[in-house]
């Protein structure tokens, strides 16, 4: 591929570089612009935003086969964040039109938004003042964290390039940073999108290890929320599991609550003035 006069685009994922789903959105979004790779080294997920001092930050160019044609791309000792931060600073040499994260293996709506790493990635390139962008399949729970090529990433690929060239041609819009796409697991390309909200509600149950002594290790594990009624009408949650529409949720960097600022500091100064 040729660099020369193209739209500029960093991807990253939290699966890590042999995830077909990052291969998946490599070649879709090759049609909009030169692609540069640089993912996690090895599987990052739920690690959020994060900044690890243990990672190694050590980059390996590598050669891979996409639709045909020869990738040289770089795989980083270090989480999807800090993949953004070296794709910026030391890869590409100057900042990407756009970035984006994803084609990630499982769904990441409402409340685990900041755990997902592919989510992070893209708020990453967002604080350095970049489009940004998440994209995930929904996936069976037993193949989160897996390579598998069972899964089908064509319909996820399709939105991706979809969503991107929206991104790359549409004004900004105030507070909205990152945009977090969501696939039904049976999308296709005509399959209707709604903008949606994040939901409040679990869509992961954490449960609870089983171990007779504290000191012995265990992974937490989790199971997604049965209780589909709970999932109120524009989330991105009721999207995904009632609707089965893809999910597209505008985010912002600024978690500052929505509130009347000045109300909420008169009633914090009341009560303490009551003692």
């Amino acid at each position: 591929m040729s660099r020369q006069n193209k739209v500029q685009i960093l991807l990253t994922n939290d699966d890590g570089i042999r995830s077909p789903g990052l291969w998946a959105a490599a070649e879709a979004l090759s049609e909009l612009g030169f692609v540069t790779v640089l993912a996690p080294r090895e599987q990052q997920s739920s690690i959020g935003r994060g900044f690890p001092s243990t990672s190694d930050g050590i980059i390996h160019e590598r050669e891979v086969k996409v639709g045909g044609n020869s990738w040289k791309v770089y795989a980083i000792g270090g989480s999807p964040a800090q993949a953004v931060q070296h794709g910026v600073l030391e890869i590409m040499h100057g900042k990407p039109d756009l970035v984006v994260a994803g084609i990630n293996f499982g769904e990441n709506v409402g409340l685990g938004v900041t755990i997902s790493g592919t989510v992070g990635a893209a708020l990453e390139g967002a604080a350095n003042g970049i489009r940004s962008m998440a994209v995930s399949l929904q996936t069976d729970i037993r193949l989160h964290g897996e390579y598998s090529f069972e899964v089908d990433f064509s319909g996820a690929a399709h939105f991706t390039a979809l969503f991107a060239n929206l991104l790359l041609k549409s004004d900004r819009f105030p507070d909205v940073d990152v945009l977090k796409v969501e696939v039904p697991c049976d999308a296709t390309p005509s399959t209707p999108w709604r903008v949606t909200r994040l939901s409040k509600e679990k869509y992961y149950i954490p449960i609870a290890p089983s171990r007779s002594d504290l000191e012995e290790p265990v992974v937490l594990s989790y199971r997604q929320a049965t209780h589909l009624d709970k999932f109120k009408s524009g989330t991105d949650a009721h999207a995904m599991q009632v609707a089965r529409v893809v999910s597209v949720t505008p985010l912002s960097l600024d978690l500052t609550s929505r509130v009347d600022l000045e109300a909420f500091e008169e009633k914090l100064r009341s009560t303490l003035a009551e003692g």
